[in-house]
């Protein structure tokens, strides 16, 4: 679920934070380090969750304006009953595996606030794509698919309502919001009607070894700070740590620790993570400014012997 480059961005938060709070407890770094990144899989389940409790009260709603025999909206739909027999969402209410996953880390927040599911149904049920699909004649899978990955996509995950809950609930949530969807509309997309229970239930991490990278690169970036600074200060000239962006040290801490420690990642690979990172979450000209000082580092490490490389390297 999570790629490397997540993880850099998962040591960078960290390492940020430290800076900004003064705390040089690196105990406590790498627990929140290890919590940010197993947060994100918390951030997962809920938005998968969120489907089961829409679905959960679609049926409510069905069975509520049954009794009151009066009409209502849903009268003018040949199937009123189309979107709770939406087979994906069957499919998701009816995985005993992820919801004994959801009891286990006693996730109920849809339970407890559940006003921004009755938000994003209301949202839903005056949609467009609501009613396409409600008139529709068909009936299939792919097509019940199609809906609930249109709405995820064009309803739930730009609903700003829920970005503000997210973020009041985990600060790191607001970074970890676009990833988590991203992914979580990749499994969407994937899934079919007989894939197995576990498939909405991936590892957070490829193997032990990711974690074991997100570890290294805090702890080595964070015990050798002094001499990273050095490093930087020999490639600028007029090297002024108060007028450099703070994210950009960090990165560049990071990077050249990378560069030096980590014998297994190319130094193209290296450079590259940390450019993208610098686009997405620092100033428009740091990426330019990180790859001008990061050139130079890599030139004069290849002369002197210390750029060690072995191995294809991972991502």
């Amino acid at each position: 679920m999570l790629t490397r480059r997540h993880i850099r961005v998962k040591v960078m938060q960290c390492i940020y934070a430290l800076t900004q709070s003064k705390d040089d407890s690196l105990e406590k770094q790498e627990k929140f380090l290890k919590a940010s990144i197993e947060n994100m899989y918390t951030l997962y389940l809920l938005l998968l969750s969120l489907f089961i409790e829409l679905h959960m009260r679609s049926k409510d709603q069905f069975e509520r304006s049954s009794k009151k025999y009066l009409s209502n909206d849903e009268d003018r739909y040949p199937n009123q009953k189309k979107f709770i027999d939406n087979r994906l969402l069957r499919q998701l209410s009816s995985n005993q595996t992820l919801k004994e996953e959801l009891a286990h880390r006693k996730l109920k927040n849809w339970y407890l606030n559940d006003e921004y599911v009755k938000l994003i149904y209301k949202d839903i049920v005056e949609s467009d794509l609501y009613a396409n699909y409600m008139l529709s004649g068909k009936s299939s899978y792919e097509e019940d698919k199609d809906l609930i990955i249109a709405l995820f996509k064009e309803l739930i995950a730009p609903n700003e309502k829920m970005y503000e809950y997210f973020e009041d609930d985990k600060l790191t949530w607001v970074d970890d919001f676009p990833i988590v969807n991203t992914f979580l509309l990749k499994q969407l997309r994937k899934v079919t009607e007989n894939k197995n229970e576990s498939f909405f239930l991936p590892s957070l991490l490829k193997d032990q070894e990711d974690m074991v990278f997100a570890r290294t690169l805090l702890t080595k970036t964070l015990l050798k700070n002094t001499e990273w600074e050095k490093e930087i200060e020999g490639k600028t000239p007029n090297w002024d740590k108060d007028r450099i962006a703070e994210i950009d040290a960090v990165l560049l801490k990071m990077a050249i620790c990378e560069l030096l420690n980590f014998p297994s990642i190319p130094e193209k690979v290296t450079i590259n993570e940390f450019l993208e990172i610098a686009k997405e979450y620092s100033t428009p000209k740091s990426s330019i400014f990180i790859n001008g000082i990061l050139d130079k580092l890599v030139k004069e490490y290849r002369e002197n012997g210390k750029l060690n490389k072995m191995g294809r390297g991972l991502l």
